[in-house]
C-alpha cells in the first residue's frame, strides 16, 4: 500500500520507522514543514517532503498525526487533490464524527491512537471507526498489527486509550527509572542497574503476552512463603504503589476531557 503521514513529529516518524521495518512492500511517504531533521528516514527507503500534498493523490491511507490546531490548515491544502481516502486520524480529542464533516462524505474517517514503540514493532494502537467503514478500515488495523498489537474499540473509549497506551508509555519509563534508582543504592551501576530493570519488565511483559493471564498468577511464580518478593510488594503496596498508578491514569483522563 501506499502510506502518506502527514506530520513528522515524534509520533509519525515513530510509525514510519516501523512500517519501514516491520510492514512489507509498502511505499511511506512523510511531510513535515522542516525536513532537516528528519531526512535521515530517506536511507529506510521513506520519502520525506515538506509538501504535505507530495504524491498524495496515489496515497492508500493517509495518517494525520499533526496536533490539532493544525487539522483545519492542513485538510484545507489537502482535500482539494484528494477523493475516496482513507484517512486516519492519530489527533487527540477529533473526534470520528468531527472528522468525517471535516473531510466529506466522499473519504472515509478513521481514528487511531498508536504510540511512539511503532517504531519498534511493539505499539499498542488502538482504532476505532463507524460500521460504513468497517471493509476499508481493515487495511488501518492489518498495517497497524504489523506495529505491535491493534485493538478495536467503541470511540466513547478512546481518550481512555490515550492514557493507557500512549500515556502510559511514560508510566512505564517511570517504574523502570525507580527501579534503576532502586539498582543503584543496592550496589550495581546505572548501566547495569538499568539494563536489569528494562528486561525484567520486557520478560513480565512478554509472559503475559503469551500466556494471557491474569498477572497474579505470574506473580504467584515469583512468591514464596517468607520470602523477599512477597515482602517488597507489600512495603510498595503499603506506600500506595498500586493505588497511585491508578489515580495518576485517572486524572491524566480527567486532563484530556477537561
Amino acid at each position: 500500500m501506499k502510506i502518506h503521514i502527514i506530520g513528522g513529529g515524534n509520533l509519525g516518524v515513530a510509525i514510519a520507522k516501523g512500517l519501514s521495518k516491520f510492514s512489507q512492500g509498502n511505499q511511506i511517504t512523510i511531510t513535515r514543514r522542516n525536513t532537516s531533521s528528519i531526512l535521515y528516514l530517506e536511507e529506510l527507503g521513506v520519502t520525506v517532503s515538506a509538501d504535505n500534498k507530495h504524491v498524495i493523490q496515489y496515497a492508500d491511507i493517509i495518517i494525520l498525526t499533526i496536533k490539532p490546531y493544525q487539522v483545519d490548515t492542513v485538510l484545507a491544502e489537502i482535500l482539494p487533490v484528494i477523493s475516496n481516502k482513507v484517512i486516519a486520524s492519530a489527533v487527540s480529542g477529533l473526534s470520528i464524527e468531527n472528522l468525517q464533516n471535516k473531510i466529506g462524505a466522499g473519504n472515509s474517517a478513521i481514528r487511531i491512537m498508536p504510540n511512539i514503540a511503532s517504531q519498534f514493532g511493539a505499539s499498542a494502537t488502538c482504532i476505532a471507526f463507524h460500521e460504513k467503514d468497517k471493509e476499508k478500515a481493515q487495511n488501518v488495523v492489518a498495517l497497524f498489527q504489523d506495529l505491535g498489537t491493534a485493538p478495536i474499540i467503541d470511540e466513547k473509549l478512546m481518550d481512555a486509550a490515550t492514557v493507557l497506551a500512549a500515556s502510559g508509555t511514560a508510566f512505564a519509563l517511570r517504574y523502570i527509572r525507580a527501579s534503576m534508582q532502586a539498582g543503584i543504592e543496592i550496589g550495581f551501576d546505572w548501566q547495569t542497574a538499568l539494563a536489569i530493570s528494562a528486561q525484567t519488565v520486557k520478560g513480565a511483559a512478554e509472559m503475559i503476552m503469551e500466556e494471557q493471564i491474569h498477572p497474579e498468577q505470574l506473580i504467584d511464580r515469583v512468591t514464596t512463603p517468607q520470602g523477599c518478593t512477597i515482602a517488597g510488594l507489600n512495603e510498595m503496596e503499603m506506600h500506595g504503589f498500586s493505588s497511585s498508578l491508578i489515580r495518576g491514569i485517572k486524572t491524566s483522563l480527567k486532563q484530556i476531557k477537561g
